[in-house]
């Protein structure tokens, strides 16, 4: 029987022990998309417990604990830290085989060097001793990121964010990870939400200066924006979607029309919002191209499907589920439009729903163009699928239908700053799949050939395909 998390976890041959040990355990990270705040980087933030820093906004534990019978009070209500810090003991050993049980054990043997397993017996002894080290200099939020060796990491910022605290990291030369924000635009075209919608483009004429009173005028006060965040070094764009809409391109004036029914309050039909959103998702791929910048798309979320606690809670709670609508056609359109007029920006698409991965591994490979590697990219298992399981299915789908030497690599997606061991968990799984392959024959016991391309993935795609200099913060 082997121990429980030693140094060779998932590690189960030698070729893939000396991949990773060799090969990818050194490489840095380049995050190129999760949820932090900057303002925590910024001010350097420490927090009071570790319940602040790793249960506050964890929607992922959060969903485990009331499956396990926590009552809200103890996940996101006003219990205190240790409450809910035991609840989440409470829950830990009812983890097995989910990731969560990985993710929780690595993080605190990698962050707090505690190599036993979370329990009820021993949850006030690990709490009290993590609370001590949270008090120590070294336990800051910006060493928590510098410890894991992560050159760069993006945000995740409304067009409307002044980027004031990217702009304070950006003049700091002490700190030597480059933090840079990524542009997500989905509330210029959330019509579906009325109110919020009106109140965000309102705030988006204060950010722009432009008076929006129809379609051309949104646009150039995105525009205006999407400079903006060029100028402050973000080089990503992100969407959020259930689907790329297929649907009929309406003409301008029915644009004008659209918004400005959505904009005096009045109804805006499920047929208009695909169409207006459609429109609009084109344009901001056109602003991407224009300024050299990736645009990823996030795949297959519904969103909010439990309508009382989305009420008691809001959004980003625990209440998304996996999609299960057509996306090929939409997508296909979408990218083709832009292809066509030579407007498709380099792209990564990641998809909620595992039955999709063939299909948006062979998506990627009908818009290569030849003009830099991997051009259009298939995003690592995202959300639902990043467990085992589902890392080893997209890793699959990557190596079988394109490039996985090309692969852009892993990303945290997460808005705690202890979650940088899920690079190591990636990398583990990464490199116990090449080993396999060596040791069955299917690919030379090469070292040196391997060896490359786990770093490649690790580390070295991303960076030269992102093409971002960390150290001016600005584009190659």
């Amino acid at each position: 029987m082997k121990l429980f998390m030693d140094e060779q976890f998932l590690l189960h041959t030698e070729s893939a022990r000396r991949l990773y040990h060799e090969h990818a355990a050194s490489m840095p990270i380049f995050d190129f998309h999760c949820h932090v705040p900057p303002a925590q980087i910024a001010e350097n933030t420490q927090f009071e417990s570790i319940t602040r820093v790793w249960l506050g906004g964890d929607h992922y534990k959060w969903r485990a604990m009331r499956t396990a019978g926590i009552d809200e009070r103890r996940i996101t209500g006003d219990a205190d830290d240790w409450d809910k810090f035991s609840a989440w003991a409470e829950t830990v050993p009812r983890t097995v085989g989910n990731p969560l049980y990985h993710w929780t054990h690595l993080e605190l043997k990698r962050v707090f060097g505690i190599d036993a397993p979370l329990s009820p017996a021993n949850a006030r002894e690990i709490y009290d001793q993590c609370n001590a080290m949270l008090r120590e200099d070294s336990f800051r939020v910006r060493s928590l990121i510098s410890r894991f060796n992560v050159t760069a990491l993006c945000t995740t910022d409304n067009p409307v964010d002044t980027l004031a605290h990217h702009r304070v990291l950006a003049e700091d030369r002490e700190f030597d990870t480059a933090v840079l924000p990524a542009w997500r635009p989905d509330a210029a075209h959330a019509l579906e939400h009325p109110d919020s919608w009106r109140t965000w483009i309102a705030s988006l004429e204060e950010a722009s200066g432009i008076r929006i009173d129809r379609f051309s005028s949104l646009l150039e006060a995105l525009d205006v924006r999407h400079r903006f965040f060029h100028e402050s070094g973000c080089r990503l764009s992100d969407h959020g979607l259930t689907t790329v809409p297929h649907c009929r391109l309406p003409a301008e004036g029915e644009l004008d029309e659209i918004f400005s029914l959505a904009l005096n309050g009045k109804e805006v039909s499920p047929q208009q919002i695909d169409a207006f959103r459609l429109v609009l998702l084109t344009e901001l791929a056109r602003m991407d191209s224009r300024r050299g910048w990736t645009m990823q798309l996030h795949l297959g979320a519904l969103r909010s499907v439990n309508t009382r606690m989305f009420r008691q809670l809001g959004s980003d709670t625990g209440f998304d589920v996996i999609g299960d609508r057509p996306i090929a056609e939409g997508l296909c359109r979408f990218l083709d439009s832009l292809d066509r007029d030579r407007q498709l920006p380099k792209t990564v698409l990641y998809v909620l729903n595992p039955r999709d991965n063939e299909l948006i591994a062979s998506v990627t490979g009908a818009f290569q163009d030849g003009s830099i590697p991997g051009k259009v990219q298939f995003g690592s298992a995202w959300w639902f699928n990043d467990q085992l399981d589902g890392m080893r299915r997209q890793l699959t789908a990557v190596a079988g239908l394109g490039l996985i030497s090309r692969f852009v690599g892993m990303l945290t997606d997460s808005r705690s700053f202890l979650s940088y061991p899920r690079h190591e968990y990636f990398r583990r799984l990464l490199c116990s799949m090449a080993g396999d392959w060596m040791e069955q024959g299917e690919v030379p016991p090469d070292y040196s050939l391997m060896g490359a391309m786990i770093q490649d993935i690790c580390y070295n795609n991303a960076v030269n395909y992102f093409a971002i200099d960390f150290k001016t913060r600005s584009s190659v």
